[in-house]
């Protein structure tokens, strides 16, 4: 028999097919039973259906292989058995507080069932047609967070956050768009008409860049920059090899002599620098750049100035760490993503305009859409069809409110700093970056391995290194295997460590229900885990051996 006689299906006419748009699922069905147990208990109910043994993706994939359609209908309880056990018990616990890893964090219960409003709804966020009260909210949105950042005074906003021909940003899935979005501003602004150019916009990169005479354009970022600004140096046309990394200090912040120079170069060169990226909050370490300085280059040179802060924008929320992010006011893009640390769910990001104006340089008309003189949010963003996450954002803000956020964003800090100071006594760990946000790096290293290390040279530390970064993925690996905890893996450079590629453990500490008593426990698996790689730290004292750093057999 095979699994088809096996299986029931759903009738396939045209009751059945409307009675699933109609009618809720029963009360004793499977979805009716989710849906009670995510309402009343979420952490417990992902605790109890996500599998804490990591299962390996081939095996995953095995359950998600049949490339045809199905012909027959399910019903919807079989359907979601199927979900229970195949999808939800092999996600990833984001929500964990032992999850630390990520920039991902447990979320407010009361967004549960409002996003089953904005569901519901399923307004399309390109024109007013299909959003109606949704478009004067996202605007709003965008206008308390242009505030947040240039903390403009009313009367400016009253004039333009629900101006038509104006916006003083835009919603986007997230940061990849918003720094793509803005660097689209400048690049048509940069490239803008003149005489008989009619704009890059009209003509082409080619043409713009004959006009005006440049031989090609660059956008300057630290060596800590995303890698969605070389996606969008791709998109725009000016190629990856056009987006230059500048050298980046001892704290992973970009050299200020060094991107002076690098603007230089371009333009000796014949070149035109399309925009300088400060980053407030690397993806790596979590660090700041220096960015009223970068402002200053940026205002001196005439080039636009691009702060991206997917990740490090809402400490602006906290009065107490605002400072940290002293110049962004002067930038004429921003990038923020509210599903970070302003705790909504995936796929609310931002880029704010410091000039209302301009979106002009990318604003686009069709007649039976986003109509010229119309109010609909598509004229000025790079998606067309969009949900309505700002509601989620509004939401947040309105329920958690700035003095709440601040709450959660000090404690943040605090815990990281907490944290570092808690590796810094183990005579078996070290810190590689120190937080600056709540973001940290760190590696287990041996003891008689770390107290070597302290007076080793270059040639030392360069044969020693492999060695501990194979330590450092194993104990990364096993440990997210076990599913107890988990913290991710990065590579960097570090200054005291004469540059040698070096493999560390990179943790977020942006979720409230995460604990020191969690923390000191990570460590101690870490510890654990160490304590059984036994080839791997023999081959380390051998090397340590050879290197003449200890002398038994």
């Amino acid at each position: 028999m095979s699994d088809a006689d096996d299986k029931s299906y759903a009738e396939v006419n045209q009751e059945a097919l409307y009675r699933i748009f109609t009618l809720p699922e029963a009360p004793d069905s499977t979805l009716s039973r989710i849906e009670k147990d995510l309402s009343e208990n979420l952490l417990g109910f992902l605790g109890d259906h996500i599998v804490a043994k990591e299962k390996p993706l081939q095996d995953i994939e095995r359950d998600f292989e049949k490339a045809s359609i199905p012909e027959d209908p399910q019903f919807v309880s079989d359907h979601t058995e199927f979900l229970l056990e195949k999808l939800v018990a092999h996600s990833v616990h984001t929500a964990s507080p032992k999850f630390i890893g990520h920039m991902t964090s447990a979320l407010p219960y009361f967004l549960m069932p409002l996003a089953k409003l904005m569901v519901g709804l399923n307004q399309n966020l390109v024109k007013i047609e299909t959003s109606k009260a949704f478009t004067p909210l996202e605007r709003n949105v965008i206008g308390m967070l242009h505030h947040l950042v240039y903390q403009r005074e009313s009367s400016f906003y009253n004039r333009w956050m629900h101006s038509a021909q104006h916006s003083l940003g835009a919603f986007c899935s997230g940061g990849t768009i918003a720094n793509m979005t803005a660097l689209w501003v400048a690049r048509n602004r940069l490239l803008k008409p003149d005489g008989d150019f009619a704009g890059i916009a009209a003509e082409g990169l080619a043409a713009g860049l004959a006009h005006y005479n440049y031989k090609r354009l660059v956008i300057l970022v630290s060596e800590r920059g995303h890698y969605s600004l070389s996606k969008a140096a791709d998109v725009l046309g000016i190629g990856r090899k056009n987006l230059v990394a500048v050298a980046t200090d001892a704290n992973n912040r970009i050299k200020v002599d060094a991107l002076k120079q690098a603007c230089q170069n371009v333009r000796e060169q014949g070149g035109e620098v399309l925009s300088i990226v400060g980053v407030a909050g690397t993806t790596e370490t979590g660090h700041i750049d220096p960015l009223a300085d970068m402002a200053d280059i940026a205002e001196q040179l005439g080039i636009h100035f691009h702060v991206d802060a997917a990740w490090g924008g809402a400490t602006l929320l906290s009065n107490d760490y605002r400072h940290l992010l002293n110049g962004i006011e002067r930038a004429d893009s921003v990038t923020i993503d509210a599903h970070k640390q302003m705790y909504v769910p995936m796929g609310a990001g931002l880029v704010l305009f410091k000039d209302p104006a301009m979106v002009k340089a990318i604003e686009h008309h069709a007649e039976y859409i986003i109509r010229q003189g119309s109010k609909d949010l598509g004229s000025h963003t790079m998606e067309g069809s969009r949900p309505g996450m700002a509601m989620m954002v509004f939401s947040a803000m309105h329920v958690i409110g700035r003095r709440g956020y601040e709450l959660l964003i000090n404690n943040s800090l605090e815990k990281a700093r907490y944290f570092s100071h808690l590796i810094a006594e183990q005579d078996d760990f070290e810190v590689i970056t120190e937080p600056e946000l709540c973001l940290l790096t760190y590696r287990f290293v041996p003891r008689r391995v770390k107290q070597a290390l302290a007076e080793a040279n270059a040639e030392q530390v360069e044969r020693l290194t492999p060695h501990l970064n194979a330590l450092t993925r194993y104990i990364q690996k096993r440990q997210r295997e076990s599913g107890r905890s988990f913290v991710s893996r990065t590579k960097l450079t570090p200054e005291h460590y004469h540059r040698v590629p070096t493999v560390v453990f990179r943790v977020v500490l942006a979720n409230p229900l995460t604990t020191h008593d969690m923390l000191r426990e990570i460590i101690e698996e870490q510890r654990e885990i160490a304590e059984k790689a036994t080839s791997l730290r023999g081959a380390l004292h051998t090397e340590m051996r050879e290197l003449g750093l200890i002398r038994d057999a």
